[in-house]
């Protein structure tokens, strides 16, 4: 069976004085269908460097990433764009929401782009999504109007708009209360059992712990690879 991630001895040097600096150092790993992992390590460990990659937002100094059977590691700006709008989905800390947008129009953003549905088709995917993370009342609401919570949930929706294998989340939790974190992570739980994949960064252990599979960055490496 083919992962649809898999790394081999992937690099990222960046040149900063007189010495290299090695980002990452020869990681290799695969991730597969359905796969809810999460990527820890301390500050300049890599882990938003590999997330940066894997999310086709920087391309390595070296080494392969096939996603989804197609080699990416040389894809040029304008390539790996369009890869993003098709495969992946992001979700962010700061949930990145226009602030006088609705919810509605947040989620339909991404097709809007793509240009793959028509406007009706486009409006009733986006109100069955809002639905899907438990915001079918306020389609209308701007960030404004919304909780931490609901504006993250209104990300993760917009983030599905385009049916992606492969959903990024970088410290999704990161500005939320315990409770809208829980429910976040439940939600992430759910999509990971429909078969979606699932990468996130975080330093939280118990956040962390939502994940099937923990990776840990130290100084550019894989130092661990665990799963539950």
């Amino acid at each position: 069976m083919s992962h649809l991630i898999e790394i081999r001895d992937l690099k990222k040097i960046y040149a900063q004085g007189e010495e290299p600096v090695h980002a990452l150092d020869g990681v290799s790993v695969s991730i597969d269908e359905g796969e809810f992992v999460a990527i820890m390590g301390a500050s300049g460990s890599g882990k938003s460097t590999m997330l940066n990659i894997l999310g086709c937002l920087d391309t390595p100094s070296e080494g392969s990433y096939l996603l989804d059977g197609i080699e990416v590691a040389r894809r040029s700006r304008k390539e790996l764009a369009i890869i993003r709008n098709k495969k992946l989905g992001f979700v962010f800390q700061n949930f990145n929401l226009l602030p006088r947008t609705t919810a509605l129009e947040q989620v339909e953003l991404p097709d809007l782009y793509m240009g793959r549905l028509s406007r009706k088709e486009r409006h009733k995917r986006a109100i069955e999504l809002l639905k899907r993370v438990g915001l079918g009342g306020r389609i209308k609401h701007t960030p404004a109007q919304m909780s931490g919570g609901q504006q993250q949930r209104v990300a993760i929706a917009r983030a599905l708009m385009n049916e992606p294998p492969v959903l990024f989340a970088d410290e999704p939790t990161g500005n939320l209360d315990t409770k809208s974190s829980i429910e976040i992570m439940q939600l992430f739980t759910e999509l990971s059992n429909e078969g979606i994949t699932i990468v996130m960064v975080t330093h939280e252990d118990d956040i962390a712990a939502y994940a099937k599979r923990r990776l840990v960055m130290k100084d550019g490496k894989l130092v661990k690879d665990e799963r539950r």
